[in-house]
């Protein structure tokens, strides 16, 4: 008797939901009013969570001056979880938005495609997926390049104009004066400051010095941040403080990039006179900068600074600042760049000698001699949390601390130190 089978149908399979993200960004000052950052962040929301099918992820949102760079946090987020999988689907208003380099907007679109991922273009109804989608791109990215570009010379062409006008373009601020679109005036609370750092140059202090005194006075720098010798240094140099403007001293190298050059004689520069008041006289400026060129002469004098293996490793976590290799009467040492230039007020951080950095050294690596090219494989940066104690983080992630001993005054003195010695008694005696 044959066998009698019955044959089951199979259940009806649940359809894989489409995991859905949308990307959005808006322009500083351009479309941010017209179409709110958070409107497409509203619109995106609704319209993946009321798509059948579609689950959603999340809408990745920049606010940026521009879509010619690649340094839009969100964005990058968004390629990240792309990578992971976290991602099938995006959705974005238009190719401008998503990226206006043709190149960068090819290699996203190429790479996302390799792992399955398609972008949808509102605007200009494409899908990267699709067959003809690519071509499309290609064409609609390069003119999204080019009205970029054509953008960007036309606010060259304008800023350029206006300097050789003499007219102060984009000048928003500048410490000691209160500007706006009306006019430029000398705030009276802050440009005493700058005449007292002017005058104090002159007489003889030194940019740290100074620095510190404006710090200890409780007196507010740039923005209102600390001072420190290079804000010094740049109001020194600043020559806005005489009234006169010298103009197009920076430019940017191209649209894409937008780095800021400084001008040194690839675009003409323009001199213009007496176009807003003065805190300082010709005379006091000149004068500031034959001690500024001094300065900078000697500074250029000097041989090449060579980089230790702690440069950059050693880290403060008190002020957030890296150590400084100092040499003082003969000793090397490492301590806070903030209190070198601050004081002890603004970091206690304590000096390391460097020879007692390196024994430290060869004892946390476990080795007899320090040897700087283990160091730099293995390290990845020391903390130093309190005084006489520090905390190696290895570059596999572990960490060891390990505390260290003042040195008595007659063992930290170095040969040299004891043959100066030497030679000051000497001429002490023949002296009497």
């Amino acid at each position: 008797m044959p066998k009698i089978v019955t044959k089951i149908a199979p259940k009806p399979k649940l359809a894989q939901q489409i995991k859905v993200a949308a990307y959005a960004r808006v322009s500083t000052g351009k479309d941010a009013m017209l179409h709110s950052l958070s409107s497409q962040v509203s619109y995106y929301s609704k319209l993946i969570q009321g798509h059948e099918g579609w689950q959603y992820v999340g809408v990745y949102a920049d606010e940026a001056l521009t879509g010619t760079k690649d340094t839009r946090e969100n964005f990058q987020r968004l390629l990240a979880d792309c990578r992971a999988g976290k991602v099938n689907m995006i959705l974005t208003k238009s190719i401008s938005r998503f990226a206006r380099n043709t190149v960068t907007l090819l290699e996203t679109v190429r790479e996302l495609k390799a792992i399955e991922v398609g972008i949808f273009f509102e605007e200009q109804n494409i899908h990267s997926m699709s067959s003809d989608g690519e071509l499309m791109l290609t064409i609609l990215a390069s003119y999204a390049q080019e009205e970029s570009l054509s953008a960007s010379e036309n606010q060259k062409w304008r800023i350029r104009k206006g300097f050789e006008s003499g007219e102060l373009v984009n000048w928003r601020f500048l410490f000691g004066y209160r500007i706006s679109k009306e006019k430029i005036e000398i705030d009276m609370e802050t440009a005493p400051i700058v005449l007292e750092i002017f005058e104090r140059v002159i007489a003889g202090d030194t940019f740290g010095v100074i620095s510190r005194d404006l710090n200890s006075r409780g007196l507010s720098g740039v923005l209102g941040g600390k001072w420190c010798v290079q804000r010094i240094r740049d109001i020194v140099g600043n020559e806005k403080y005489t009234g006169n403007a010298m103009l197009q001293k920076h430019f940017r190298n191209n649209h894409l990039e937008k780095k800021k050059c400084r001008n040194t004689g690839e675009l003409p520069m323009f001199y213009a006179e007496d176009t807003h008041p003065a805190i300082i006289d010709e005379d006091t400026f000149n004068a500031a900068q034959a001690i500024l060129h001094e300065i900078q002469s000697k500074q250029k004098n000097r041989p090449a600074p060579k980089h230790s293996e702690f440069t950059g490793k050693l880290y403060c976590p008190h002020c957030g600042k890296n150590y400084k290799r100092t040499k003082s009467s003969g000793t090397v040492g490492w301590n806070c760049s903030t209190y070198l230039s601050q004081g002890k007020a603004y970091c206690h951080g304590k000096k390391i000698p460097e020879t007692t950095l390196k024994a430290v050294c060869a004892s946390v690596l476990g080795i007899q001699d320090y040897c700087s090219d283990t160091f730099t494989d293995r390290i990845e940066r020391i903390e130093v949390p309190e005084a006489n104690r520090l905390r190696f983080i290895f570059k596999d992630g572990s960490i060891n601390e390990r505390t260290w001993a003042d040195r008595s005054r007659r063992d930290s003195w170095t040969e040299e130190m004891k043959q100066a010695a030497r030679e000051r008694r000497k001429n002490q005696c023949q002296e009497q």
